[in-house]
């Protein structure tokens, strides 16, 4: 091969390994992109569960004030946080929603000491939507985590942390269920 060939299979073969790295650069900003909108869908989701459940918060607090009197504090506590979650950010509203979920379910347990009120619609209606809003979100917090981390190990990774680092992707926070979520109930010390 002459010398003139051996410049253009060189320039031929430097074009392609820039091609590639291009490639390569637009695929993994895509990826990264796709990602950090997952996070986004998961959240939201979150934020969905806790507004459904805030929304239906005034009924539960009308049908249950007139059969309970010394929960009347939990009740106001619930009403505050539905208050203080409608202007607040997705975070905010995650964390005072798991303060939320506590409390619904020791107003729960104080439900069935009344027979009466266990025995109404709405009441019956309240316990079986308190249920369903907590295994929501609990999977939503399980499905939001599952695509946070999936998105920050991108961020971490080598090559793609190439990228991340020059699009300034960051890090998600992982949602923690405080331990009184987890934890079992000990029905006799919420009436103390």
């Amino acid at each position: 091969l002459n010398p003139s060939e051996n410049m253009i299979i060189a320039v031929i073969c430097i074009i392609v390994v820039l091609l590639i790295i291009i490639l390569w650069a637009v695929f993994t900003n895509n990826s990264l992109i796709a990602k950090k909108n997952r996070v986004k869908q998961c959240r939201s989701g979150i934020c969905v569960v806790l507004k459904q459940r805030n929304d239906l918060i005034p009924n539960l607090v009308a049908s249950v004030k007139a059969y309970m009197g010394h929960e009347n504090e939990i009740l106001i506590r619930i009403a505050d946080l539905r208050s203080r979650a409608s202007n607040a950010t997705e975070s905010e509203q995650i964390k005072s929603g798991t303060e939320m979920s506590s409390l619904l379910s020791r107003l729960n347990v104080a439900v069935e000491d009344y027979p009466e009120l266990r025995r109404t619609s709405s009441s019956f209606i309240f316990r079986s939507r308190s249920r369903t809003w907590r295994m929501s979100c609990r999977q939503s917090g399980r499905t939001y985590n599952a695509a946070a981390t999936d998105y920050n190990n991108y961020i971490e990774m080598f090559p793609s942390s190439i990228i991340a680092s020059w699009r300034k992707h960051e890090q998600q926070e992982l949602i923690e269920f405080p331990e009184s979520e987890i934890k079992e109930v000990k029905v006799g010390e919420l009436f103390k």
